[in-house]
């Protein structure tokens, strides 16, 4: 098996039961395995799969310095100590992705077992219809912000039309006002009622969740503060809550500058400011791709691929290609082995390899196959349906800005002849 790229390292000491002694190194998470190498020989000291772990936990050794503890079956417990930035960062992001492993309904039981043909093309549709569902969600609500943008537009419209009866009244009065102007007290008094009137701003919570994801979060600037929480991503703005839902900040659309992808698990969010730092989170997890392909689609110019994220690729590049599609980088380090095509000479047909020249793809896996294209297609063809609808309502949304724009500057002039 080759060697995984690792998600992330800590400097730390790791106990020796068989010498008794704590040993300097660095402990390392890949995607399937927790490993423990030491400073000096570069030696791998343990090396835990994270579907053999049975329990992690903070505890103390010899009851005063603080320690992480990984329970391995077998009952075989690991002491991890001296662990940097600190002790519960370290646990949070280890409890993350050993939980997310567990709970994963796609996660392989056999991870060395090599999937088939067949399995391979189910992965791959399914990624892809994923992809389109994704996309379907973020059309819906552009769809509904376009619905909204027109209602809104019909109501100025109202209001103009309203507007123009007034100051139709006001140029060319039917009788002549004594005293003090009757249409004038009531235009004040009717400012005043609009005045207390409350302004309310449409909230995220108003909005439509795209997608959330559980991760580690932290401040950039304050590594030793990750905790779990979650990303949450809106219609027009991202969300980094706690574990309890608790908003911690939210990135208006427009207030993302920039969005670094470190690795397939890992991302930073940025928004800049000109005389005062920087408001920028750093988000972890194990369920990073489902949320990337949202991100792409949202934030597409905003999005990087830093230095870091070329291991990744190094990696993906010395694996076969990934049953989630051969061009997407967001898949990377989920690649599987593929079966090496065999030439078979005529009429020198052994048993072996009449078992290689058996079908690739089974009957009930070319029938889900079938069952899952169609609904590609159903998708693919709504999703066009709703694109057509969508340029209509441009066009319309378009015009009636152009009306409207006209009606309200010349209400302002004719407002002014009246000053």
């Amino acid at each position: 098996m080759s060697q995984e790229v690792s998600i992330h390292s800590w400097p730390g000491s790791y106990y020796i039961n068989s010498e008794k002694r704590w040993a300097s190194g660095i402990l390392s998470l890949t995607r399937t395995t927790l490993c423990f190498t030491s400073e000096q020989k570069h030696e791998n000291l343990a090396s835990l799969r994270l579907s053999r772990i049975m329990e992690i936990k903070m505890e103390a050794s010899s009851l005063i310095f603080g320690a992480l503890t990984v329970l391995e079956q077998g009952n075989i417990k690991h002491w991890f100590g001296s662990l940097r930035p600190c002790r519960i960062a370290v646990y949070h992001v280890l409890e993350h992705f050993w939980r997310e492993r567990l709970l994963s309904p796609t996660e392989p039981h056999g991870v060395e077992a090599p999937l088939s043909k067949g399995q391979e093309l189910i992965s791959l549709i399914s990624g892809a219809q994923r992809r389109l569902e994704d996309t379907g969600k973020v059309l819906n609500h552009q769809g509904e912000q376009f619905d909204n943008m027109i209602q809104g537009l019909d109501k100025i419209e109202s209001d103009l039309n309203v507007a123009d009866k007034l100051l139709s009244e006001l140029e060319c009065p039917s009788w002549w006002p004594f005293g003090k102007l009757p249409w004038k007290s009531h235009q004040e008094a009717k400012s005043e009622a609009a005045a207390k009137v409350p302004y309310t701003k449409v909230s995220g919570k108003g909005q439509k969740v795209i997608i959330s994801i559980p991760a580690i979060v932290s401040r950039v600037g304050n590594a030793g503060n990750m905790k779990p929480g979650s990303l949450v991503v809106l219609v027009s703005s991202l969300e980094i809550q706690d574990a309890n839902g608790q908003l911690l900040h939210c990135f208006e659309k427009e207030e993302v500058d920039d969005i670094h992808v470190h690795s397939p698990y890992e991302i930073s969010v940025r928004h800049r400011f000109i005389g005062k730092p920087d408001i920028c989170f750093r988000v972890l997890s194990a369920r990073m791709t489902e949320a990337l392909s949202v991100l792409e689609m949202q934030y597409k110019k905003k999005i990087e691929i830093t230095r870091d994220y070329a291991a990744f690729q190094a990696t993906l590049a010395t694996r076969p290609e990934s049953p989630e599609g051969g061009g997407n980088i967001w898949s990377a380090g989920h690649g599987q082995q593929t079966e090496v095509p065999v030439e078979v000479p005529a009429g020198e047909l052994t048993q072996l390899q009449l078992h290689v020249l058996q079908p690739t793809v089974t009957e009930a896996e070319a029938q889900e196959l079938k069952q899952m294209l169609q609904q590609l297609k159903h998708l693919a063809l709504e999703a066009e349906t709703e694109l057509e609808r969508q340029d209509e309502a441009l066009d319309v949304l378009s015009c009636s800005t152009d009306r409207t724009t006209m009606n309200i500057n010349r209400h302002t002039c004719r407002m002014r002849k009246l000053l």
